[in-house]
């Protein structure tokens, strides 16, 4: 005999997604931004439990978002210390810096083969970042420094090259952000990035990797100065 139970159709409730990676990625990022601004200072050490009261989350996605930081070189994991904001000694902080800039200068020259409508993309980033500039919003402005930056080595559609920019850059953010604190280092860096969107919109690469080697040279004496 059939059990008349057993032909019933149950009404499954949906299970309600909870967005792990999109709480990841914000803890990610807020924990890289307090870096970069000095909320988190250099060599000091994160302490978990007071970041994850401070953003309203649990431990596990503070040490998920930890182990991005250590691998993008902003965060060392250290024995019995444990997670500490990467500090860069000034040889360290040139060496990136030199590297950095003749990558640039090399994606610069390889951009050539960039359609128009990358370019146009660039040069609006480009003019949204002259908005922050005006409005003296540095963390916005910085954050389109680097759409812009990654924007123009993307141009050359060279992977090996995008990632291993994308490997400095990263580790150099904190460095080049504190560059910009005073008001005429950020006025030289606008006007050199004024000068490299001219270059680009003209397709003058040449110049415009002699513009993007210096720029990035220039970051150490800026820094020089604070």
């Amino acid at each position: 005999m059939v059990n008349p139970s057993s032909t019933k159709k149950t009404s499954a409730v949906p299970p309600i997604a909870i967005n792990r990676v999109a709480l990841h990625d914000e803890v990610t990022l807020r924990l890289r931004n307090m870096i970069v601004e000095g909320q988190l200072a250099a060599g000091a050490r994160i302490q978990e439990l007071e970041l994850a009261q401070l953003l309203g989350v649990s431990r596990t996605p503070i040490r998920e978002a930890i182990k991005v930081l250590a691998s993008e070189g902003l965060v060392d994991m250290q024995p019995l210390k444990g997670a500490v904001v990467k500090q860069f000694s000034d040889k360290d902080a040139q060496d990136m810096l030199k590297v950095i800039a003749a990558l640039e200068s090399f994606a610069a020259k390889q951009a050539k083969v960039a359609s128009q409508n990358a370019i146009d993309k660039v040069l609006a980033l480009h003019k949204k970042m002259q908005l922050q500039y005006t409005r003296k919003n540095r963390l916005e402005y910085f954050s389109l420094n680097q759409q812009i930056h990654d924007s123009l080595i993307a141009l050359t559609g060279n992977d090996t090259l995008i990632a291993l920019h994308a490997i400095l850059s990263k580790r150099m953010r904190r460095i080049r952000y504190t560059g910009n604190t005073l008001q005429t280092n950020w006025d030289e860096a606008m006007q050199e990035h004024d000068a490299m969107m001219e270059a680009l919109a003209s397709k003058d690469f040449n110049k415009l990797a002699k513009i993007m080697e210096q720029h990035i040279l220039n970051t150490w004496p800026r820094l020089k100065r604070l």
